[in-house]
């Protein structure tokens, strides 16, 4: 039997390991397309799939085909974050974390469960050591489980919550040895990260980052927050404060992060008054050397937080507002291939409001293009688009399950 180039891609991918760096719930989470690919009409496996958002619901897409699997109701604006196993995405809904099954890497079909890990203002989702973090902005509360007990468990896993101290919109870590890193702040702003072992006794703190916002474990589990002065870089015990070229604004917000890499992408902005959402340049932070340099990008590359990830070999992929992908070494700051695939397109008014995005499944890129309701699967070694699918629906937050 051929196999296809995207098939080709998941499959190489999976060998490698898959690359994977915000009213009520509609009952049951019944679905509204039935499985539609050869392999669930067969009883075999499904490989990957796209979990993509849209105003009042969330499609369910082959990751091969772009065919739609499902589709669930939802309510009218959800965030996507992939659980970190490959299988689940985790969706905002305002009771909390409500659990979507892919079944991706399974002979299942999809369902959006019962599943709520309920949450005040539920936030950020973070994957790392195998645990699934999860943040509630409306009490700084995080709770902690197992990833790998969210197939395994009967209904919800074990958890661990641990309370937080003032509310504020922030984010948690839990390293391989139980270190808890999180955010410090309250209603009127956030200044900070506190860090404690695995015993809860506080071994570093610091309020020396203004508007902190957005996290990523480098190599070695160096992990990076941005401050609106620059960011601050733990390890081994230890806090450092870096800061950006420009004073007393320039900020980094997202941490675009490989595990295998000691180099952090962030996004930068250094004009608190510019308008709308794009940004045309990043921020590279050495958590070796613990240096941070802002680079600029060439004319007409621009892109917003959903447009860059981490893919093969480390590099960053930015999927800029003049349509194409650009491929960044972060070891040098040069942009090295481009690779056209939609068209070109402006910032939106709002961050929520539907905008190009770019996920990655090993080698495979899935992008967003809300103005032609399409989704392309790109294949980031070549530049090739792999598949493209029309939807009915306008796509808004998209998220992978590598299977």
């Amino acid at each position: 039997m051929r196999t296809s180039p995207l098939r080709r891609a998941l499959i190489s991918a999976a060998a490698i390991g898959a690359v994977v760096t915000l009213a009520s719930c509609s009952a049951g989470g019944d679905s509204t397309a039935p499985a539609s690919t050869a392999d669930e009409a067969s009883g075999q496996e499904a490989g990957a799939r796209v979990a993509v958002a849209y105003e009042g619901g969330i499609l369910v897409l082959d990751g091969e085909t772009l065919e739609t699997v499902a589709d669930f109701e939802s309510e009218e604006f959800t965030r996507l974050n992939p659980a970190g196993d490959d299988r689940h995405v985790m969706v905002t809904m305002s009771e909390g974390f409500q659990v979507l099954d892919t079944a991706a890497g399974t002979a299942d079909e999809p369902e959006l469960t019962d599943t709520i890990f309920e949450a005040e203002a539920p936030g950020h989702v973070v994957r790392h050591a195998g645990k699934t973090i999860l943040y509630a902005d409306g009490t700084s509360d995080t709770t902690i489980f197992d990833t790998a007990d969210l197939a395994s468990a009967d209904g919800k896993p074990e958890v661990e919550t641990i309370p937080g101290v003032e509310a504020h919109h922030g984010v948690s870590v839990v390293l391989e040895d139980g270190t808890f890193l999180t955010t410090v702040g309250n209603a009127d702003g956030r200044n900070g990260i506190t860090v404690k072992d695995a015993g809860g006794t506080e071994i570093a703190s610091s309020d020396q980052c203004p508007g902190v916002h957005g996290e990523g474990t480098a190599k070695d589990e160096v992990v990076v927050f941005g401050c609106e002065n620059g960011a601050l870089l733990y390890a081994d015990g230890e806090i450092v404060k870096l800061d950006a070229p420009d004073q007393p604004y320039g900020r980094m917000g997202n941490a675009y992060v490989s595990e295998t890499s000691p180099i952090v992408v962030g996004d930068y902005k250094n004009d608190v008054d510019a308008e709308g959402y794009l940004l045309s340049a990043v921020t590279l932070i050495d958590t070796e050397a613990k240096t941070l340099e802002v680079v600029e990008l060439p004319e007409g590359v621009e892109y917003t937080f959903r447009d860059v990830v981490r893919g093969p070999d480390d590099l960053a992929y930015i999927l800029s507002a003049d349509g194409s992908i650009h491929v960044l070494d972060p070891e040098t700051g040069e942009v090295t291939e481009s690779y056209p695939v939609i068209e070109p397109w402006e910032s939106p008014a709002e961050w929520q409001d539907a905008h190009p995005a770019i996920v990655v499944a090993g080698n495979v890129a899935y992008v967003t293009e809300p103005a032609a309701n399409s989704v392309h699967a790109v294949d980031l070694t070549t530049g090739e688009v792999l598949a493209s699918a029309e939807l009915e629906v306008t796509p808004n937050e998209v998220a992978p399950a590598a299977g």
